[in-house]
This record gives structure tokens, sequence and C-alpha cells, in this order.
């Protein structure tokens, strides 16, 4: 099935059916802003801006009045779009596959060479009610479109006797708005018959209903998401397409095969079914006593048309869809005559609900055609079908229900059903809220039943009509949900929807708290609670979700109810990718009992944390057996919070007995700006003077009247050192942060301060890690963020066995354990179990770890502790002999660092007993030292160049030399800094500052001018230099294309030395540092450099017109017009530039560095490069 075919249909026949219905609705007076009144209106037409509509088109108006005046024009829209959406792709899958009663395509021609549909053809013999002198007269005046329009809802109408949830009878709004020009080329129902985009093979699977509705919401999917991102909360009206998630095909088949497939086997335990069960896990060998329970709840005998089968989230249906291939198995393998068994499974064994009627609506036609696929007679048999969307009883009003009680006289009758009646309105009051978790007394339902019976008969007033017209539509609709809501199911199987309660309603969020408050932070926790109520003491529950519930601590209450009520069967634990990279999931059985001491199978379908791998492969490991695992939850109690860690080995389990790191360290979370673009930035963005270092408590924080400190926020994974990157506006002792007020609420956003915990040394790692924890030593001075938490101890040296206890694969195996997310928590942290042994050996390898990170991290620019680039740090004759010794230095700092930490890793192993279970051995991955890289280093020595040009750094002395305060250009001897900051980059060398001459100066000064062509050829050759080029031209195609693009990216999108351009031709270019910018720079760029080379490019243009109008060869003037060309557009660019950086030049603009590259860099837009 070609997904991505499908996508781009469904999502332009979406476009393409709101536009056209939208177009309808304007021809008849309607639109988003206004209603007209009819021009002229009689008892049979009105007449609409010059239109005449009939006395139908006028009722269906109204009708489309009335509807846009409850739920809102733009809904009314989309909910008719869809509605022929559905309609047509129903047409299209029963064409296809030959199910219409009529048997002949009404979208498409058998013949492939004619794009007339066969239902237009063979109109007048089409086994319909047809008006055939009206068809007649419509082909005599070829009014095809009309023709088509007359004949889709005919048949649709006629479909309505055989699935009146799909078909409804068009003689609503719907049919007023029938979208037009759906016989052009380019129409969605073109792009859906044309088998080159939809080929025909698609259509033969039941499940491309499921992808078409998927993909059709998923523009309104993201605008939801989209509108989350401005706090505008999920609606009943969005909830549908923010948590509709297709389930793939193979997973569908596990969960089915393992809930309903198991009750079979159990009931019937000679049933050949199980060998075409491919996804079914067979259970773990047990223990007698495990049997004794399991044989007290075993389904016993069961017959086929008494097990129930409920999806209370069936979305398109496509769990209903296996589940009965299923039953149609097991009904098969009874005895049951092939004719029966269709109608049998759908009146008796699917069940389905859902808060999308369109969903409900997919899913019933989807059951129904698998229904087909089996036996002609389903549309012959009235077939009552258990799938229902959740409606609201709002619509019952006080006098709905005297309505309906006055039909009855006896008054305790009377006093019941009025009981009833109030109960059900007050159940399903904004259920379209709150879906299948309503909880449903069982009901007896009779007297209701009966009285709707009566009023089909009786006999009103025209209001009294009205009133029972409107409860004869609706109240059957009421009454059986109450009966899917409040019945007991043997299997509950469903893939919930996936949403957090940050993005709920005020009322669903309010319901959850008060209904399931242990499971309400996300609806698909709220199902697996839910589902339990659902289901029958002895059946199973068999879902898919996210695996929060499986560690979190805040799901721990549910965690201790399903071990204490229920028992795992089985599970497929499969990481990221089953729905894209967004978040991990895990499908399950569950059997509604507690087992005790029942060994469960799970299925580790992942190869590590955070990683995404396909679908597919997670499949061929299923297959594989790789990741099999068994465990009985009565172990989980044994592990702090009681995660479900199917993969902990007995010698794991055991170590939780001893004492945690909790015992000798202290954790934080840190701090929450609540406004980190205002409060925090890099260090490099600041004036450096102004950053106060090494401060040891708030007290000499405060006095030091300083304004930026470091800060610890999380970061890349890196171990032992570094990270240090982020700064936080901790002024006044964080005046400005403590009183950062929400205008909107009154309240401080901001919390969290560190407390006694500020500016203290101690262990930082980052909370938020899609791979393995890094846990980094930090010296005094530091304030931390929520996501650069920290452990501190009163013992210096305790810190550091933390440390090398969490960075060794013990820590992480056990954090794995603990917290097997990509959230550690410092409650996690300090859960890991410790045996202090070895510790002499521990600190001596930790210590040196600290020392060759920290040395690796202030080997590069981007840390303050930058003393000079690596290649100049000894002095050699080149800078190819410099960096060979560069590579053995990082090679043998990255050896060092893996040796200690496979030491530490085989001592940790000891220490616990683990010896059978990890290894040693690590990742060069996972090293923290950089090994050398010959172009990454020498464009850093490049940038290390140009800094030292601009005075960032001196040849003269270590360190960073200027970045803010007091200019001193005597500390650049060795090597002069440029004079105006300007360093002009253009295609040739124009200037004396020009910036490869400058390059070229810094290599001569640094390595020699007898060395300089080699060295010059050695930084090219690492550049890429092309063949026919010098490495002054390479160096040139570097600045031009490819410097500013490194910068930024190596100063994470705040750069320091900032590109003005002319713009796209890149006429103009040059840099300027910006912590010696002033507001005469600007002016300084257009007089100094701008206005000098515009008049040496008017000199070159007059000498290629000289070319062009001499006596020249044919080639040379073809190569003069071809250059004169390209130099005009230049030309013509720079005085663009030059009025804008004339005009921005005189406003003087000033900037403060306090506020940020980001916010600065903004004033000079249209100048700068964009980032």
């Amino acid at each position: 099935m070609n997904k991505s075919a499908l996508k781009t249909f469904a999502t332009s026949a979406r476009r393409e059916l709101l536009k056209k219905v939208e177009a309808k609705a304007m021809k008849i007076g309607i639109t988003e802003d206004n209603i007209k009144k009819a021009d002229i209106e009689s008892s049979d037409a009105i007449f609409i801006d010059g239109r005449q509509l009939s006395k139908e088109e006028k009722i269906q108006r109204n009708k489309l009045i009335d509807r846009i005046n409850q739920i809102g024009f733009r809904q009314v829209m989309e909910e008719v779009a869809y509605t022929w959406f559905n309609r047509f792709t129903a047409l299209r899958f029963m064409e296809v596959n030959d199910y219409l009663p009529t048997k002949i395509r009404v979208l498409s021609s058998t013949n492939a060479a004619s794009t007339e549909p066969d239902m237009m053809k063979e109109a007048l013999s089409l086994d319909l009610d047809l008006d055939k002198e009206y068809v007649y007269e419509l082909k005599m005046n070829n009014n095809s479109e009309e023709l088509f329009k007359y004949l889709i809802i005919k048949h649709c109408n006629d479909l309505n006797r055989y699935m009146p949830f799909m078909f409804e009878k068009i003689d609503d709004y719907t049919e007023i708005l029938f979208p037009e020009g759906l016989l052009a080329t380019d129409s969605f129902v073109r792009h859906m018959t044309n088998t080159e985009i939809v080929p025909d093979d698609n259509w033969k699977e039941i499940e491309v209903i499921g992808w078409l509705y998927q993909y059709y919401i998923a523009e309104e999917k993201d605008q939801v998401f989209a509108n989350l991102k401005k706090n505008i909360k999920i609606t009943k009206d969005t909830l549908p397409a923010a948590t509709q998630l297709f389930t793939p095909n193979w997973i569908v088949r596990y969960m089915v095969e393992n809930s309903l497939g198991r009750i079979w086997l159990e009931s019937n335990p000679k049933s050949n079914l199980r060998s075409g069960w491919k996804y079914y896990l067979d259970d773990a060998e047990q223990e007698d006593s495990v049997l004794n329970q399991l044989e007290e709840i075993r389904y016993q005998s069961a017959n086929p048309e008494e097990i129930k089968f409920l999806d209370p989230c069936c979305g398109s249906g496509h769990i209903l869809v296996y589940a009965f291939d299923i039953f149609y198995e097991m009904y098969l393998e009874k005895g049951y005559m092939e004719s029966e068994i269709p109608k049998l499974i759908l009146e008796n064994n699917l069940y389905g609900l859902d808060v999308d009627d369109r969903a409900a609506q997919l899913a019933s036609f989807a059951i129904f055609m698998k229904a087909r696929e089996k036996s002609r007679r389903v549309f012959k048999q009235n077939i009552k079908l258990n799938i229902h969307a959740i409606q609201e009883s709002n619509w019952i009003s006080d006098e709905v229900i005297d309505y309906l009680i006055n039909g009855t006289e006896d008054n305790n009758i009377r006093l019941s059903l009025k009981n009833t009646l109030n109960y059900l309105r007050d159940t399903f009051w904004d259920a379209k809220e709150y879906g299948s978790i309503l909880n449903v007394e069982p009901l007896d339902l009779t007297t209701i039943e009966k009285r709707l019976f009566e009023l089909v008969d009786e006999h009103s007033d025209l209001f009294g009509i009205l009133v029972k017209d409107n409860i004869l539509d609706k109240f059957p609709g009421i009454l059986l949900q109450a009966k899917l809501m409040s019945t007991k199911y043997d299997v509950v199987c469903t893939n919930p929807p996936y949403m957090g309660s940050n993005g709920m309603g005020e009322k669903l969020s309010r319901y959850l708290k008060s209904n399931f408050p242990n499971v309400k932070s996300d609806m698909s926790t709220v199902f697996m609670e839910k589902a339990q109520s659902f289901c029958k003491s002895q059946g199973l529950i068999s879902m898919i979700n996210i695996p929060v519930w499986m560690f979190l601590a805040s799901y721990k209450k549910l965690r201790e109810h399903i071990i204490s009520h229920n028992t795992i069967v089985n599970m497929l634990h499969f990481g990221r990718g089953v729905f894209g990279s967004d978040f991990g999931t895990t499908a399950f059985v569950i059997l509604n009992s507690n087992v005790q001491n029942y060994s469960a199978v799970y299925r580790r379908l992942f190869s590590d944390r955070g990683a995404v791998e396909s679908l597919e492969k997670k499949e061929q490991w299923f297959f594989s057996g790789v990741g099999k695992y068994y465990a009985k939850k009565e172990d989980f109690i044994r592990i702090p919070s009681i995660p479900i860690a199917y993969w902990a080995s007995e010698n794991m389990l055991k170590t939780f007995k001893y004492t945690t790191v909790g015992s000798i360290l202290t954790t934080r979370e840190g701090m929450a700006t609540a406004d980190n673009d205002r409060f925090l930035k890099l260090w490099h963005e600041v004036n450096f003077p102004e950053i106060t270092f090494n401060t040891t408590s708030t007290e000499e924080a405060l006095q030091s009247k300083g304004k930026w400190f470091p800060y610890n926020k999380g970061g890349s994974y890196r171990k032992w050192y570094g990270n240090n990157e982020y700064i936080v506006n901790w002024e006044d002792d964080g005046n400005e942060i403590k009183n950062n007020i929400d205008k909107r609420t009154g309240r401080i956003r901001s919390h969290n301060y560190n407390g006694d915990f500020a500016f203290k040394k101690g262990i930082t790692w980052s909370a938020l890690s899609m791979g393995n924890i890094s846990v980094r030593y930090c010296e005094e001075g530091f304030l931390f963020d929520s996501k650069g938490a920290k452990g501190f101890s009163e013992d210096y040296e305790s810190s550091l066995y933390v440390l090398a206890l969490i960075n060794s694969i013990v820590g992480k195996t056990f954090l794995e354990i603990i917290s097997p997310t990509i959230d550690f928590k410092v409650g996690d942290v300090i859960q890991i179990p410790l045996i202090i042994k070895e510790k002499g050996k521990i600190l001596e390898k930790v210590q040196e770890n600290i020392l060759l990170s920290k040395g690796d991290w202030d080997s590069f620019e981007t840390s303050w502790g930058f003393r000079k680039h690596p290649l100049i740090e000894s002095p050699t004759l080149n800078i190819k002999s410099a960096f060979e010794q560069w590579v053995q230095n990082t090679e043998s700092q990255f050896n060092q660092q893996k040796a200690n930490e496979e030491g530490l890793n085989r001592i940790f192993i000891n220490n616990y007993d683990l010896r059978d279970e990890l290894i040693p051995e690590v990742n060069d991955k996972d090293i923290a030292i950089r090994k050398s890289d010959l172009e990454r280093d020498i464009k850093s020595f490049i940038s290390y160049g140009i800094g030292c040009s601009f005075g960032r750094y001196s040849l003269d002395e270590e360190g960073l030399i200027y970045a803010g305060g007091k200019f001193n250009p005597t500390r650049y001897k060795t090597f002069p800094v440029d004079q105006d900051n300007i360093l002009p980059i253009l295609p040739g060398s124009y200037f004396e500052d020009d910036i490869v001459t400058r390059f070229v100066d810094f290599v001569k000064t640094t390595f020699g001018e007898g060395t300089l062509s080699e060295n010059l050829d050695f930084v090219a050759d690492a550049l890429g230099r092309r063949n026919d080029e010098t490495a002054k031209e390479t160096l040139r195609r570097y600045f031009l294309n490819n410097f500013y693009k490194d910068h930024v990216k190596t100063y994470s999108k705040r750069p320091i030395y900032w590109l003005f351009t002319s713009g796209k031709e890149k006429a103009f270019n040059c840099l300027i540092y910006m912590h010696r910018y002033d507001k005469t720079t600007l002016s300084r760029i257009r007089t100094d450099y701008l206005h000098d080379y515009q008049i040496r490019l008017d000199a070159e243009k007059k000498d290629l017109l000289n070319i062009i109008e001499g006596d020249s060869t044919a080639k040379e003037i073809s190569n003069a017009k071809k250059e004169l060309k390209s130099l005009e557009k230049k030309i013509d660019e720079l005085k663009a530039y030059d009025e804008l950086l004339h005009h921005m030049a005189d406003m003087q603009i000033e900037i403060d560095l306090d506020d940020g590259v980001k916010v600065n860099y903004e004033k000079f837009k249209g100048l700068v490069a964009k980032l």
C-alpha cells in the first residue's frame, strides 16, 4: 500500500472539498461572516441574489442555517466536507471490490480508456428509484455535472437501506452543498480513481479506509498542536484530530491474537487455529501453584456467540476488522454455516465506541465490508451494528422528559422513568468532552424502549411533533451507548487517544482529577483504568500506549493496582519508531484477575533508549526471538517506585536491599526562570568582564555586585567535565527573576532558586537525554537549572565516588531499571544501590578523567577556559607537524580516559557481582575526549586566526583578551589587531585588511615566512581544495561561502562575528566583531569600504564595455557580456544596500550586549546574513 500517495491524495482532497463546499454555501447566501436574507420568499421558493431556490432547497438551506447556529460555520463546513469524502471513499471501495448492489461502477469505468463513470452511460438502466425522464433530459442537454450529482445522491439513498450509518438519506443540507466540478480532470474524484495515483490494489484492503481517515485529518492535527503551543487547549471538536493514530497491522494482530485468541485457546485447547496466529506468544513455563490459579479462572467451552469484544476507542475500526477475522475462524471451527457467521459476529461479538462521529461511521463501514467479503447476504439481513459514536444529552430538556413520562399513568413507573431519564441526561451531558471514559451504571431501559415504540404511532400537535421527531431521532443513540457503556466484555482491546493533561480542556481535566486521580496525566493511561471496569473479571485487556505508566513515579499507584489486582500476560516494548520518532510505545495483554507469581513474557524490541527504529525492524526482531524476558510482577515490588523493569536480573534485584546513593548525596532540581530568552545567555554573548566566576555563596554573589553568573543547564551527552555554556542574570540576588510576574494571573512565574545549594560545587547532569545519563564535576560558582540537576555532598570524595558510579555501566544499568525514560530525575538518581569498595582506586581514576575532560573542553574556543589554539601550543615548523602532534595528544588522552572508564566498570561490576551480566568495554562514541579531526581542527584554527585579527585573542597572551570593557591595542604586538574592526570578504583582494590577507599574515606570523606556502597548501587541502585552485583561492571561497555558516553553528546561532552582506549576489560582505561594535561602525563600513568598492566595480564595468565595443575577438566579447551581466546585478544590489546602510548608519544604532545576540542582531535586519 502506497501510504505516501494516500496521504497526498487525502490532504489535497480535504482542501478541495472545503473550498468547494464553502463555494456552494456562498451561492445560497451563506458565508462565515454573513447569512443573507431572501430577496423574495414564498411558500414554494425563495430568491437569493437573484437565484431561485426550490421548496426542497429552501428547507435544506434552513436546516443548514440551524446547524450553523448550533456549532458554527467552520465546523459545519468541515462536517459536510468529511461527509462527502467518506461517502466517495466508501463508493470507491465498493466499486473496486464489486460490492455495489447495482454492479455498475459509479466513479470510474471498467473501460480504462473511458473517463466517464459507467453509471452515467448506464443511467437509464440502473435499478434505482430514478426519474428517468429527468435523467433523459440531463443526458440530452449534456448536463453531466447535474446528472453525476443526481445519480450519486440516488446511489447513496439506495445504500441507506443496507448501511444507514454510512449513507444517511440525503435530503438535508449536505445535498444543497454537494461540491461542484467533481468530473473535472484535476478533481479529487479523478485523482481517487486514477490508478497511477492510487492503484486499485490499495482499495482491495479495508485498512485503506483507516489510512485515508488519518491522512484526511492530518492538517487538522497539525493545527491543533500548533494551537497548543499558543496555549489553546484541545476541545471536543478538535479532540478526534489530535488523538487519532492508525495502529500498524501486525501490532493489531498481536493484540487480538493474544487476547481474543487466548480466550479461544483456553476454551478449546485442541484448536488448530493457533498455527495460523503468527503473533501469538506462548506462555512461559509456570509453577504448579500458578497453574492451579489459572485453572480456576480459565474460559471453559466458550460459545463463540457469547464472547463480547469491545474497542472503546475504535477509530476507523482496524482492530475490530481483525477481530472479525478471528471470530470467523472460531465460528468455522465450531461448525457454523459460512453464510450465518457474518451476521452473528456483527450483532453478537463486535462492539465499538468512539467520540468521533466520522470515525465510528468508518468503523461501521469497515466491518460491514468485511462481512460483505464473506457473504453477499449481509445486504439483505437488516443487521444492527454495535458500533456507536458517543452522543450528548444536552438537547434533552425538561420538556422532552415531561413528554416521555406523560404517556405513562402509573405514578411509580413515572417516577422511575423520570429518574432514569434524568440520570441519562446528567451522565451524557457534554459527553463529547469525555467519550467512553464516562462511568455508566447498568440500567433497566425496557420502559423507555417501550415508550419510544409507542411514540411512533402517537398523534401530537405541531409542538409535540417537533419534540417527538427529535426524541425518535436522537434517543435510540443515547440508549444504545448507555447499554454499551454499562456492559462487561470478555475482551477490551484498543489503541487509546494520546493526550497529556497540558492539552486538555478544563472540563475534561476536572473530570479526570475527580474520577481517575491516579492516571489523570494522560488519556492513554486513563483508558488503562477504564478498560478494567469494562472488562469481566476473567477477561483480557489488550492495548498499545505510551510506556510512561511503566516507569514514572506519578503512575506508581497504577502499577500497584495492576500488581495487586491484575496480571500482565505478555508485552511488546517497542521503544520509539512505531508512530514515528515522537514517543515510545508498548503493547500488552493484561488478565483482569490477580494470579500470583505468574511468569509473563516480555519482548524488548528496541536497541537503545531513545533509538528510533523502523516498524519493519521491530517485526523482524519479534520473529527472531531477540529481547525475550520472563518476569513476575512480584519482583517489581523489590525496586523503588515499582517500575515494570522486566529485564532486571536476580543479581540486580537483590542489590536493592543495600543502602542507596541518597545516603551520601543530596540532590536538587534546579531553577525555572520562566523566561530563558530574557534571563539566560550563552557566556560569549555578553561583556565577559561582567561575568562573575568562582562565587561560593549567595552572600558573596550579592557583595560582588555582579549581574551574570555561570549556570548549569544540562546540555549534550558529555561525562566528567564540560557543558559550561550558559550564564544567568542573578543581579541583586536574582531580583528580576524572582519578580517575573505573570500579567494575566499576577503570580510569580519563576521558582526553585537553588537556596542553600547555590554556587556550591558538586556533580551535575542533563536531566533530559535521549541516550544515557552523563554526569560531570562542577566547581564552585554555578547556579543550576531544572534541566541541569545537581548533587551535593559534605564529603568531596563521596561526590566523586557517586560521579564514578553513575557514569559506569553499573550506574547506567541501575538507572535503566529505576527510571528507563529520557528524564533522569533527582529522586531516581539517589535510588541507585550503593556499595563502597576500592574507593582509593576509583577516586584516582575519576580525578584523572575530570582533568582529561577539562583539558579537552578548554581546547576549544567555546570554553571560557580556552587559552590558545592547540596547533600553536608548542613551537613547530609547520601546521602539518603541529597537527600530527595534536593527533598524538588527543589519541593518548582518549585512550587514557577510555582505559580509566573500563577500569572503573570492572571495579563496579565486581563490587555488584554482575560479572555474568555486564561487560566493562566502553564504546568510543561515549568517551568525552574529542579525537583530532583535520577539517574541524583546521577550521577552528582559521577561526582562531580571525579572533586574533579582531583582538578577541592575542599571540602575546593566553586566554580571552577582549570581549568587552576597555579595549587596549597595545596587547597585540606580535600580530597587530585590525584597527577598524572591519574585515572585508570579497571575490578579490580589494583592500589591505581583506580577510584572506589577514589570515595569510596570521599564518606567516605564527609559523614563519619560510613555510608559508606549504602551510597554506595544508590548510587549503583540509578545506577541500579543487584541482584548479591555488591555496588562497580555496581560502577565499571558504570565507565567501562557508566560514560564517561554520561560525554560526559553532556558536549555537549566537555568533560573535557578524556578517554584513549585500544580499543574494554576495556583492559586498564584511565581518565585524560585536564586542568592538560602536555606533560609528556602519558609517565606516559604508564610507571606507562600500563606496570604494562601488567605484572599483564601476571601473570594471567600463573595462568590460570597452572590450564589448572594441575590436576584441568574438569569444572575448561573449565572455565580457557574461561578466557584465553578472557585474550589473552586483552593482544594482550594492546601490540598494547602500541606501539601507545609509539610512541605518544615520540612526547611530547602539547595542546592549546584555540583551544577547538574538535581540541585537535583529536591529541590523536587512544588512546582516540570516541566522
